[in-house]
């Protein structure tokens, strides 16, 4: 959360084009070469796998004492929040000079204009934070996705869950002490994930209208046509990626 607002107050201490900000928030556009990171950084804010973790939860968590309207609060705050973060990210990376990053201590340049010396040191610790969530939610989505596809009972104590969570983690960990730069697999894995968002996009949609399973609460249609748009912005962006990793464009 620190981290959050750090990168949110630098952003607004910046010298911003408020005006080049809303073009490209409302007409984006792609500069050459730059579809893999496009896809990439749509990858990791729209993960697929959260998918089926936010639809495991969603149920713990609602069912028999919450009603839809109470989901769809926690995913307009959560959202917003979200893309408020991923937006300041994005202004304070530009506005820093950045051409790349190698290192998370680049990125921490960003961060220099309202921490100044310190940047490094407190993004570090902002960056082990985030690297501590995901490494409870990425194994654990993993585990409901793959009880749910066998068909296994998805409750947190049960050993196959705890098994599958504990593999995953224990894969993450040997890989980020093996010594390897990370970056690119990072990128790799994030494209991976931007590649399978739309088939699984399209998929949600398609449960979201099934009245066999849904009853009265189907999708209405202002809910599809911005489904579709979802769908149809991720396939593109899915086609360029492949296609400029395959030199086909």
């Amino acid at each position: 959360i620190l981290m959050s607002l750090v990168f949110v107050l630098t952003a607004l201490q910046m010298d911003i084009q408020w005006s080049t900000l809303l073009q490209g928030t409302f007409v984006p556009s792609l500069p050459e070469g730059s579809a893999f990171v496009a896809l990439g950084l749509v990858g990791t804010t729209v993960v697929p796998y959260n998918l089926f973790l936010h639809a495991s939860a969603a149920r713990e968590r609602f069912h028999g004492r919450g009603t839809l309207s109470d989901a769809r609060a926690d995913l307009i705050i959560a959202i917003g929040l979200g893309g408020l973060v991923s937006m300041a990210i994005t202004v304070t990376a530009a506005q820093s000079g950045l051409t790349g990053v190698a290192t998370a201590g680049d990125m921490a340049r960003q961060l220099e204009p309202v921490l100044g010396s310190w940047a490094r040191i407190l993004f570090a610790l902002g960056l082990m934070a985030a690297g501590l969530t995901s490494a409870i939610t990425a194994p654990l989505a993993a585990a409901y996705a793959l009880s749910g596809a066998f068909g296994w009972r998805t409750d947190l104590k049960t050993p196959r869950i705890r098994m599958i969570w504990i593999t995953v983690l224990g894969a993450g960990a040997l890989f980020a002490g093996s010594g390897v730069r990370p970056v690119s697999a990072i990128l790799f894995a994030q494209a991976a994930n931007g590649v399978l968002l739309p088939l699984m996009a399209g998929l949600l949609l398609y449960i979201a209208n099934d009245r066999s399973i849904l009853g009265d609460a189907v999708n209405r249609r202002t809910a599809n046509v911005l489904g579709a748009i979802v769908v149809l912005v991720a396939t593109v962006l899915g086609v360029r990626g492949v296609a400029s990793t395959l030199g086909l464009g």
